[in-house]
């Protein structure tokens, strides 16, 4: 075997990964462009939901958190973190941790005997004994069925900009009410676009408008875990993931929906004051006319705008790996397109396993987020 471990993917869960395999003397090859998900898909201008705590990408002995970059860099910045500076972070930790990163794609991924076969974009083989997914959300936009299919120069996923400016004084609709709406719509404004945000919730939720509930000694820790994911109570619970799955199904979904409903945060809110903002609507049928796109909401409104944002987030679907040899894909035991996951965070597949939003489905909501490293990393030495 060429390597003990192949990650694929080289954002936060496969730095992380990488780095807890390595210190442990396991020998890794780790293939991606770090940090690009976060670089080219998310922009510009934009700021991280979570605190300051659940923001470090988790490496062994807690050596390489947001304040050692500080340190070492000189770099100046505080809550909430800006997404340029978690960029800087994360390949500062690349660096760091996994200075023998290849900067190429994984073309394909492939069954050999006991172990796999890994095809890269440069046109080396590599042969390991074990593969982590860790390509985080890059296969898994989401937009409404009304969304699909229309031209790109009218519509499209908010993970489709690196640079809002593009639509300065023009008119845009942002649909959804998460942090990923409300935030290109603060972008949109400040770029002075007419924006106007659409959402089905009958009001925009804000997280963290009750700091004292912080600041309760023992109280506090009991509601509340390091990884700031889900609400006083729930945010102890989905902390510790091993116990989360044990949960019947039946909670477990309603209990991670709580978790990780859409929502903004709170310093957000006097930059939207001006926006206006429709809300309990969903958007009925999209129509592109010229260079306009003509669209009609459930209460029977009608819009006629420039461009259409679609912030919906992401829905994990490993079908949509097309990196995956076919015969592998047919072995993945799956359920709603989230591979069903057991020690380790280990497949049906034997030696293939999945971090960050693929495996939320096995593990809870905290796989969705950064905080959800310091989970996963240290689950991936139970497999050796």
């Amino acid at each position: 075997m060429d390597v003990d471990v192949a990650i694929v993917g080289a954002g936060p869960f496969g730095l992380s990964s990488g780095a807890y395999l390595k210190s442990k003397g396991i020998g890794v090859g780790i293939f991606g462009d770090p940090m690009s998900f976060w670089r080219d898909h998310m922009p510009a201008g934009m700021y991280l939901r979570s605190n300051w705590p659940a923001s470090h990408i988790s490496d062994p002995g807690s050596k390489l958190t947001l304040d050692h970059f500080q340190a070492d860099t000189g770099a100046k910045f505080e809550q909430p973190i800006p997404l340029q500076q978690f960029v800087n972070y994360g390949q500062w930790f690349q660096k760091k941790a996994l200075p023998e990163l290849q900067q190429t794609q994984v073309n394909k991924v492939e069954k050999n005997g006991s172990g796999f076969k890994v095809s890269l974009e440069n046109g080396s083989l590599v042969k390991a004994r074990r593969v982590i997914v860790a390509t985080g959300i890059a296969h898994f936009p989401w937009m409404p069925s009304e969304f699909n299919g229309k031209p790109k120069s009218h519509v499209t996923h908010s993970s489709d900009h690196k640079d809002l400016s593009r639509f300065r004084g023009q008119q845009v609709v942002v649909v959804g009410s998460g942090q990923s709406a409300l935030d290109a719509a603060r972008i949109l404004s400040s770029f002075e676009a007419k924006v106007e945000v659409v959402g089905r919730q009958k009001e925009i939720r804000w997280v963290g408008q009750n700091a004292w509930l912080h600041r309760l000694g023992p109280v506090s820790w009991c509601l509340y875990s390091n990884f700031d994911v889900g609400p006083a109570g729930i945010s102890r619970l989905v902390g510790f993931p091993n116990i989360f799955r044990q949960l019947p199904r039946s909670l477990q979904d309603p209990i991670s929906y709580r978790a990780i409903r859409p929502a903004g945060t709170g310093w957000q809110k006097p930059y939207l004051a001006s926006v206006p903002m429709t809300l309990n609507s969903v958007v009925t049928s999209v129509t592109v006319k010229g260079d306009k796109v003509q669209l009609k909401l459930n209460d029977s409104s009608e819009r006629t705008v420039d461009h259409v944002i679609v912030a919906t987030g992401y829905r994990a679907d490993v079908s949509r790996y097309s990196f995956l040899d076919p015969s592998i894909s047919a072995a993945l035991r799956t359920s709603n397109g989230s591979p069903v996951l057991a020690r380790a965070l280990e497949s049906s597949v034997p030696g293939l396993h999945f971090v960050g939003k693929p495996a939320a489905w096995s593990f809870g909501p905290l796989l969705n987020f950064i905080s959800g490293t310091h989970f996963a990393s240290a689950e991936l030495l139970k497999a050796f």
